[in-house]
């Protein structure tokens, strides 16, 4: 997303993780340490390995308005991985996800202050956060808290939480690791946004990614 917001102070930043906290317990009962989506075929697959697991996900459900409700992978391959930068704080990107006016969404969402995720489309379902229907089908989107100019949004718990995240969807889905199947929004087909940005530190992702610790899958809801 790039709808310009005035900027929080770093106070707010630094309150995100403790007022998110709250805000998922009361917006989804069941938290899990794993993220709400159906198996599927390759699950098994990744099972027998030692894949990365996904970091403690918590379930804040899209509007329905806002998604395609899928059977992915079997009706669509996932075979990238896209970055955002939100444009927004987090509190207000989760309540434009939420808002069944904005036809917009995203898998996930990464607080910057402490690395939270929240979930609010279920991966085999199709988050409309690409701006081009074919990668949407073919993709997981994930938000970054912050904006494209302030690189002290970009903190190294995202940094970190994110990686484990992406690294966890591409054992997932046997997505390779790499700069061609991890993008920037901006990288897709006909993007009309510039996230994440000249800032975003692709480099230091990319070998978080790839060294993200490994652990058994847990099963999938």
């Amino acid at each position: 997303m790039e709808l310009q917001r005035p900027t929080p102070s770093r106070r707010t930043l630094l309150r995100s993780g403790a007022y998110l906290g709250a805000a998922a317990l009361g917006l989804a009962a069941a938290a899990t340490a794993a993220p709400a989506h159906a198996s599927d075929r390759r699950a098994a697959g990744t099972a027998r390995r030692a894949a990365v697991a996904y970091p403690p996900t918590h379930w804040i459900p899209a509007s329905t308005s806002n998604y395609t409700v899928a059977t992915r992978p079997t009706q669509y391959p996932v075979e990238f991985v896209v970055v955002h930068v939100t444009q927004e704080t987090f509190q207000d990107a989760m309540k434009i996800f939420q808002n069944p006016a904005k036809k917009v969404s995203s898998h996930y969402m990464v607080a910057s202050a402490d690395g939270y995720v929240g979930q609010f489309v279920r991966e085999k379902d199709v988050a409309w956060h690409a701006g081009n229907w074919d990668y949407n089908t073919r993709s997981i989107g994930i938000e970054h808290e912050g904006w494209v100019d302030r690189p002290e949004y970009f903190t190294d718990a995202m940094y970190a939480s994110s990686a484990r995240l992406t690294a966890a969807v591409c054992d997932r889905y046997g997505i390779p690791k790499d700069r061609k199947h991890i993008i920037a929004h901006s990288e897709v087909p006909k993007a009309t946004h510039t996230d994440p940005g000249p800032l975003w530190d692709w480099d230091r992702y990319i070998a978080l990614v790839n060294t993200a610790t490994a652990g058994p899958v847990r099963p999938y809801a």
